[in-house]
């Protein structure tokens, strides 16, 4: 079978709920990022919830991304670390259900990951990671002839705050570039750009054909300051980019052409996973016969779509009637 897309990632069960700013202050938590926690101070947050109550779906970056794209109807494969367990096996389940093609050996008595989303009413996410069996993702779990049936590698750059995972991206890139398979990768967060800003730029100038960033990814990237100066220094390395502006829109930047996608203005619940849907919507379209134009405008709508709602999957996916409207830029 041929996929669209190939993602490589964390296999994490995100697990959302609102909470109040003092909870945040209480657990001495930093609002709005992403923070690594281990078993012990995961399990202590998470006691404060009914979890059963909670919404949880297969999460982790890349396999939000890869949801998004079989959600509009491509063919989509994953490759993350589970345990072996309930949460490992829920996440198996959740996205063979879109139609993902996923086959990983679960990791013995290890946890599975999970990620914390924990919601205030600003719609501002802060999230607590704990990566427990994703960590055990390996070179060996990457598997060429799937690679070499697929349109894109996507990696998440969250993968290269370890070694073992890293060695996976970096096998996965280098079997996509001998199968000629095009390569995505998404940087994923600031804290990621600030501590590996020369590998990322070597990434950028040598395998990546595709890089997904945020403004503030950006700048921090390239020291500038103006997001259409950013795209542009980025572009001069990278052969496409496509760069989020909140509710700004987006700039793509394709074929030395500057391509602006505008924002679409909606009441914001939980910012949850727009870039990663965006990711989505940009992966679908460019490898479903879309060009950038139509693609960034089928994602800046998905992006929208998903920050009003809670959680990162799409609880009323884009009909195939919609995506054609969304398409059509002549009407």
């Amino acid at each position: 079978m041929t996929h669209d897309v190939y993602a490589v990632g964390n296999a994490l069960v995100d697990i959302q709920t609102m909470v109040a700013d003092d909870l945040l202050s209480e657990l001495k938590l930093d609002k709005g990022i992403m923070t690594l926690v281990d078993d012990e101070k995961q399990a202590t947050v998470l006691s404060r919830f009914d979890l059963p109550s909670l919404s949880r779906c297969a999460g982790g970056s890349a396999a939000n991304t890869i949801a998004a794209v079989a959600d509009f109807g491509g063919k989509a494969a994953f490759v993350g670390k589970i345990g072996d367990d309930e949460t490992g096996q829920f996440f198996l389940k959740d996205l063979r259900a879109l139609g993902v093609t996923i086959d990983v050996d679960p990791q013995p008595e290890t946890p599975s990951g999970t990620c914390a989303v924990l919601i205030t009413e600003d719609a501002q996410r802060t999230m607590l990671t704990n990566l427990a069996a994703s960590t055990a993702l390996s070179e060996a779990d990457i598997d060429e002839d799937v690679i070499a049936a697929s349109k894109y590698v996507y990696i998440e750059g969250y993968l290269f705050t370890g070694e073992q995972t890293k060695a996976a991206a970096y096998k996965a890139i280098e079997l996509a570039k001998k199968n000629d398979v095009k390569v995505a990768f998404t940087a994923s967060d600031p804290f990621l750009v600030n501590m590996m800003k020369d590998e990322m730029w070597d990434l950028i100038r040598g395998p990546v054909d595709l890089f997904f960033c945020n403004e503030e990814e950006a700048k921090s990237l390239t020291g500038l300051d103006d997001p259409i100066a950013c795209a542009n220094k980025i572009h001069e390395s990278a052969e496409n980019v496509a760069m989020t502006l909140g509710p700004n829109g987006s700039i793509l930047m394709h074929g030395g052409e500057a391509i602006p996608v505008e924002g679409v203005k909606v009441k914001a619940i939980d910012t949850t996973g727009a870039g990663d849907m965006y990711a989505g919507g940009i992966l679908y379209g460019i490898t479903n016969g879309l060009d950038w134009r139509q693609s960034g405008h089928l994602a800046s709508h998905a992006a929208a779509r998903v920050v009003a709602q809670m959680g990162a999957r799409l609880a009323k996916p884009f009909t195939a009637e919609e995506v054609k409207q969304l398409t059509d830029l002549t009407v």
